[in-house]
């Protein structure tokens, strides 16, 4: 198989298909949601490795887990870390690590409750797997139940697409990059770490009756709009100029040759909605950036547009960050 998330078709076929024939009476995760559940008791978790060779991975990874469930509603309750080193790491590497991973507890209020550490030949760079476990009285929102996702929804993006992965080509990047760009330029860049967490927008987007919320990580935005597309069982026509996009994102992506729609966008919110222009005026009162970019139609064509030219959107492939840094 590719490097990278596996494909829509394997998951479907060797994991989630698996699990629905041992488990029939439950419901538990689905393709497009971003976590797992036990109906019954309400309990939510909500996994994500960084496999990437890259800094802050701990960071990273937390921010990840917790924002998947705050997208539903979710009160998240605790965080636990997988930590598996390579034999030469060092142990001041690990403390990075630790460090990294309480920085983002914090940053969302969350208890970092443990896990496990280990040194393994295993892996040839540090893997880490954040998992955040929380809770929602009333279940947690848009989890399990796509029946109000229809065409002629607005599609609406929150902050900009490419802010993750900006951050990380950025930092391991640093040296390079700074031959062609300002200092200053490069350090922005960095520094959009600090927009991943979506506590804030989420929020809004519930309180004013959004009907999807998801975040846009895996992929970029493009394999996000054609998850979303599924789940609703429709088309979409999605203009690609009203994507909002830094234009440090759109240099780097120009350095390393790789396209900004299919990198990782954590910190920007994929949203579908009834009244797209009433979504953004309520996030722009909140000092949230956001853009209405398009809408769900009848029938199953995907269509992405950039002034007079139109084609259909492709089924998602793996994310070109592991091309730079896998």
């Amino acid at each position: 198989m590719k490097i990278g998330k596996i494909s829509e078709n394997i998951l479907k076929r060797s994991v989630l298909k698996l699990i629905k024939t041992e488990h029939k009476k439950d419901i538990s995760a689905a393709v497009g949601t971003d976590c797992a559940f036990s109906e019954p008791k309400k309990v939510y978790s909500a996994v994500a490795p960084v496999t990437e060779k890259v800094d802050n991975a701990g960071y990273y990874a937390v921010m990840k887990a917790v924002g998947n469930l705050v997208i539903h509603g979710i009160e998240p309750d605790h965080v636990t870390v997988s930590i598996l080193l390579p034999e030469e790491t060092e142990e001041k590497q690990l403390k990075a690590i630790v460090r990294d991973v309480i920085a983002a507890c914090n940053e969302y209020g969350v208890t970092y409750a443990g896990g496990h550490t280990e040194v393994t030949s295993a892996v040839t760079r540090p893997v880490i797997t954040a998992n955040c476990m929380g809770t929602a009285e009333n279940g947690g929102f848009d989890i399990g139940k796509n029946k109000k996702l229809k065409s002629g929804l607005a599609l609406v993006i929150t902050k900009w697409i490419g802010l993750e992965g900006t951050a990380m080509l950025a930092q391991q990047g640093r040296e390079e990059l700074c031959s062609k760009y300002p200092v200053p330029f490069v350090r922005d860049a960095i520094e959009f770490k600090d927009y991943l967490n979506v506590a804030k927008e989420a929020a809004v987007a519930i309180k004013s009756g959004a009907v999807a919320v998801t975040d846009i990580s895996n992929g970029g935005v493009f394999a996000s709009l054609w998850d979303i597309a599924e789940r609703a069982g429709t088309g979409l026509c999605v203009d690609l100029k009203s994507i909002p996009i830094r234009q440090e994102t759109v240099e780097i992506c120009e350095f390393y040759e790789i396209n900004p729609y299919q990198l990782l966008s954590g910190g920007a919110l994929l949203i579908a909605c009834e009244d797209g222009d009433r979504l953004v005026a309520e996030f722009e009162k909140e000092g949230i950036p956001a853009k209405v970019v398009g809408y769900l139609k009848n029938g199953n064509d995907k269509i992405i547009t950039n002034a007079d030219e139109s084609r259909f959107l492709e089924m998602p492939g793996c994310d070109r960050i592991h091309k730079i840094l896998g």
